[in-house]
């Protein structure tokens, strides 16, 4: 969903896009340096990382610039607002997304093997603005924008991506637990700790 409202042709991608985007927006200013799931880096250098991936899956579509550096090695540093930053990385994927037609064979995408069913390249941009989101919601005292009917639509998309990039992009899978919902499982599977909570 664009920041006026807009729904686009890609359902996932909208619910994605309004977790992060409303997960942003609740940062607490003092929790810009708190720590977050992804071990190495707080909850800047996660937001940066995740507008980073944005503006990268919108690269591959249109072929336009990718982001001004590198999401893995995020600096810690921002040059507009956290919500500016976020906000022009979703419109610019939005937009890149919109133009693509369902109907197309494979799409360009930043992960291996770069090239992708719409479907699938759509569904692996929205599961990572929907962890990240989680990432940084968890690590800001705020509640999961994670549902269980979103990850529903999730699992089979990182079931079908993520081995390629685990190695340097999620850490090993975690040991489902008996009783747990969609969302934890997704998040086990990404190696996360459902029950993660910032000190």
């Amino acid at each position: 969903m664009a920041e006026n409202g807009t729904t686009g042709k890609w359902q996932v991608l909208d619910a994605a896009h309004g977790a992060l985007r409303a997960v942003v927006r609740g940062i607490p200013v003092d929790r810009l340096d708190a720590p977050t799931p992804c071990a190495e880096w707080n909850v800047t250098q996660v937001l940066q990382h995740a507008a980073g991936d944005q503006i990268g899956y919108a690269a591959f579509l249109t072929g336009g610039p990718g982001p001004a550096e590198n999401p893995f090695e995020p600096s810690g540093k921002l040059a507009d607002t956290p919500e500016a930053v976020v906000e022009a990385a979703l419109t610019a994927s939005f937009e890149a997304w919109e133009t693509v037609d369902p109907a197309a064979e494979q799409v360009g995408v930043p992960l291996p093997p770069h090239s992708m069913t719409p479907a699938l390249g759509v569904g692996a941009c929205a599961l990572d603005a929907a962890v990240h989101a989680w990432d940084i919601a968890v690590a800001t005292g705020q509640p999961s924008p994670l549902t269980d009917e979103l990850a529903r639509e999730l699992l089979p998309v990182a079931h079908a991506t993520v081995e390629a990039v685990r190695a340097f992009a999620f850490a090993p899978a975690l040991a489902e637990q008996a009783g747990e919902g969609e969302a934890a499982r997704l998040l086990r599977y990404l190696g996360r700790r459902p029950d993660w909570a910032s000190n």
